[in-house]
């Protein structure tokens, strides 16, 4: 059993917490808090029992010492929001920053430069493992966006603590995410590819009421419907098991709903865009938004609705004249969260991006930090991390 921060004592301890600090950071200033403000109920709580805190994370993916990629920039963040001590130290495993470690005060914080400047963190090699715990006596894993990967900080670092834990912000994502749902939930899966997506898709047949499908992975079972999509993207290879799919739906107690118009133009930096139903796409256009129809038919459903999981946008958001099917989705599960108290799960990074640009993340029930990880959760898999703790 994996424990969970009250589960053990932390009172008057050196706690070292990984983070997933993983931030854009420009010119020196943190540009989203949105990971950072994650982790504040684990600092706090660590804070509250009077503990030292040792913060280490990654950022990017740096080759070698890079400054472009140090986290010192979130040491403004940190002093700003707990208003306490804050020690930055420019190496992670060094003498001198084990030793900062080491001689720290109660309810002071300690940030360690970016773990990625050593090759071995991403190799997960058990001696660079083992010089990080030689910061702390409790080890707490809060870095969720990690949490399918087997590195030396979330992996082989477990064998050093007999002391160790999972954080707030892993323990709301794994029971968010891993929730059972019932006849009342509906699924929306988007983006680009159903390669993707194709074992979540899977994991809610039978279980949800509907999984509305949108983004580009929609031409995919149009196509093996035999249905012409235009120039529309999709996965030849992808034919046969969406038709596997659409077979087993079919004896399902399931309904997966493909959008019925698109909003399609012949160029992608093309200004002109025209709607056509999804079986009448000119050879010459392709889809690159779920049409208004397709918006409403999937506002009705959702209006019924319980619980949504939403993976994935419904066209290429990044660009306005495509934007509109993923903005108004975004609307109105914001809508029926606040009115009809629906309980909105978002995970997945474009679908994260993608509601920040239009609303506001705490319009939702749960927004995950982690893209990857969430999308693995939701198919019904065990994380890298589950199986690491289970091992040490």
């Amino acid at each position: 059993m994996i424990n969970t921060l009250k589960d053990i004592e932390i009172r008057n301890k050196k706690v070292l917490i990984r983070v997933d600090f993983n931030v854009p950071i420009e010119d020196g200033e943190v540009k989203d808090t949105f990971r950072l403000d994650s982790t504040v109920d684990t600092i706090e709580y660590c804070l509250s029992q009077n503990a030292s805190i040792i913060l280490m994370s990654h950022l990017g993916r740096p080759k070698g010492h890079d400054e472009n990629y140090s986290l010192y920039p979130i040491m403004d963040y940190l002093e700003e929001k707990f208003n306490v001590y804050v020690h930055f130290s420019n190496d992670c495993i060094s003498n001198e920053s084990i030793s900062v470690s080491n001689k720290m005060l109660k309810k002071e914080i300690h940030l360690l430069e970016n773990l990625r400047f050593y090759d071995e963190e991403m190799l997960n090699d058990k001696e660079f493992a083992k010089k990080l715990s030689n910061h702390a006596d409790v080890y707490v894993n809060d870095a969720f966006g990690l949490s399918h990967r087997s590195h030396a900080s979330n992996s082989q670092i477990l064998k050093f603590f007999d002391n160790k834990c999972i954080g707030a912000l892993m323990e709301k994502e794994i029971i968010n995410l891993s929730e059972d749902i019932d006849s009342d939930s509906v699924i929306i899966i988007g983006g680009a590819k159903i390669s993707t997506k194709i074992k979540m898709i899977e994991n809610y047949i039978n279980k949800a009421s509907h999984i509305l499908i949108g983004g580009a992975m929609a031409f995919t079972f149009l196509k093996a419907q035999n249905i012409s999509i235009g120039l529309s993207l999709f996965e030849e290879e992808m034919i046969a098991e969406s038709k596997k799919i659409l077979s087993k739906i079919s004896d399902s107690k399931t309904s997966l709903v493909l959008p019925t118009d698109f909003v399609c133009s012949k160029d992608i930096n093309s200004d002109d865009t025209e709607i056509y139903y999804s079986n009448n796409i000119p050879d010459t256009c392709m889809g690159l938004d779920i049409g208004p129809e397709t918006s409403m038919q999937y506002s009705m459903i959702l209006s019924g609705a319980k619980k949504v999981i939403w993976n994935g946008p419904m066209g290429m958001f990044e660009k306005n004249r495509f934007a509109t099917g993923t903005q108004s989705l975004a609307y109105d599960i914001k809508e029926f969260t606040s009115k009809n108290s629906l309980n909105s799960i978002v995970g997945g990074g474009d679908t994260v991006r993608a509601i920040k640009a239009f609303t506001d993340c705490n319009c939702f029930s749960h927004v995950s930090t982690g893209g990857g990880a969430s999308l693995k959760l939701l198919s019904g898999e065990k994380l890298n991390f589950v199986r690491s703790w289970n091992e040490n």
